[in-house]
């Protein structure tokens, strides 16, 4: 019996790049590897220094395969940044067969249509996202294939890039000697990996909050219907706790991990001062974080010390604001498709930012929503961390590769010459 075949997950983002290895041993995907280190070389999201992201892949990647004692060829990648954007669109054909019978031609030439609109010179079409075909005016069809009609007509939502941004991206993982199975967007990935399918048939929306940037994903009846990329992130929480403590960034990070929380609880005491003896970070020490499983490595922050006190209410007065501002962000987006206090479903939170204290309970009073921390489902061995959840989707991904979309091998072959053909066009002029 042939083994089965080993998925990589290559997550790079602004503040860490992570890698998860994982193979499928019957019906369970089971971990094989795990590694990060920090990011030097994004910005906001984006690829700006192909050469030295394409050198810290290159050594977490040695690392994994130290690990596992063989080579990893490819790995499945995320593309994330605030230039990400969803818009509408149809297409309209009339069935080619005559039967009248459609077929998975038929849907690919709708598809095709849908996509025929103008975007600017620099972007190009990542996805399109089926929301529902019509057939003779006959609407909410989820699935065409094998159904009957003259006219089909397809309602999408197109994902598309900003083609400098893919291109960075993809030559600092080919330039690691990696080839590249997929690119897939960072809150779809995380979405198909912490989301349940109930839920996103009552509707939910999946709120990523990275560093750089924070990413909404609305889901209905099983299908995305809203998708958006907010230039704002957990980095800024740390920036304002570096200016409203008068500190350096590094400490200023310590200090949001260790006592940051979003609501100040009143106890009817006095507010305690909080004194601590810091060290600032120097970028240099940072060294390589590994964590297989369960294991967790603290960051050790080294160099000149120095004394800081703060209330804890006056930490609060400073996170909270920032925080506050991402969810009215994310409520004006829900009310962009009228779904503000509409999702039964709730908010989930990953990324990053999910594991600041108290931020459930913001979110809860805010949006008036029900909130939950999503973490990785669906992967043995995998830590139960809103932070892995881009990393896991992305090997999820992977692992479904195995012709789940009915296409057979003639799908998968189609599916890749269509990722082939991208690539090609967005690094020939």
């Amino acid at each position: 019996m042939a083994k089965s075949r080993i998925v990589a997950g290559l997550d790079i983002g602004t503040n860490t790049i992570k890698v998860l290895v994982a193979q499928k041993k019957g019906k369970e995907l089971e971990v094989l590897s795990y590694a990060q280190m920090p990011s030097f070389g994004l910005r906001k999201g984006a690829v700006v220094k192909v050469e030295e992201i394409s050198k810290n892949i290159q050594l977490l990647m040695s690392d994994v395969e130290k690990d596992l004692g063989r080579k990893i060829n490819s790995v499945f990648v995320n593309i994330s940044g605030s230039r990400l954007y969803v818009t509408p669109s149809d297409g309209i054909i009339s069935v080619s067969r005559a039967n009248q019978v459609i077929s998975q031609e038929d849907i690919d030439r709708v598809l095709q249509a849908a996509k025929a609109i103008n975007i600017p010179a620099n972007e190009d079409v990542l996805d399109v996202l089926p929301r529902e075909y019509i057939i003779d005016d006959q609407k909410g069809i989820k699935q065409p294939l094998g159904l009957t009609g003259k006219r089909l007509e397809a309602k999408v939502l197109l994902l598309c890039y900003f083609q400098p941004d893919f291109i960075n991206l993809s030559q600092a993982v080919l330039n690691s000697k990696l080839q590249i199975d997929d690119i897939i967007t960072s809150p779809l990935a995380a979405a198909d990996a912490v989301l349940t399918p109930q839920q996103k048939e009552l509707g939910v929306a999946l709120v990523d909050i990275g560093a750089a940037t924070t990413s909404l994903a609305v889901f209905e009846e099983g299908d995305l219907i809203h998708f958006a990329v907010l230039p704002i992130g957990s980095a800024n929480i740390t920036n304002d706790i570096a200016i409203g403590l008068r500190t350096e960034v590094a400490i200023a990070e310590s200090i949001k991990k260790q006592h940051g929380t979003c609501i100040f609880a009143k106890t009817g005491k006095s507010d305690k001062t909080m004194s601590l003896n810091v060290r600032s970070a120097d970028k240099k020490d940072q060294q390589k974080d590994k964590l297989i499983a369960s294991e967790s490595k603290k960051i050790e922050i080294t160099d000149k010390a120095s004394d800081l006190s703060f209330t804890k209410k006056s930490l609060v007065d400073i996170i909270e604001p920032r925080v506050s501002e991402i969810f009215d962000l994310i409520q004006k987006e829900l009310k962009k498709i009228g779904r503000q206090e509409l999702l039964p479903g709730g908010i989930v939170l990953s990324g990053g930012g999910a594991k600041l204290s108290k931020i459930k309970e913001l979110v809860k009073q805010q949006l008036k929503l029900p909130c939950s921390i999503g973490s990785p489902k669906g992967i043995v061995g995998i830590q139960d961390d809103p932070c892995l959840a881009t990393v896991a989707g992305l090997v999820l991904a992977g692992s479904d590769i195995d012709g789940s979309d009915g296409g057979g091998i003639l799908g998968l072959l189609r599916d890749w010459l269509k990722k082939l053909i991208r690539m090609f066009r967005v690094f020939i002029p």
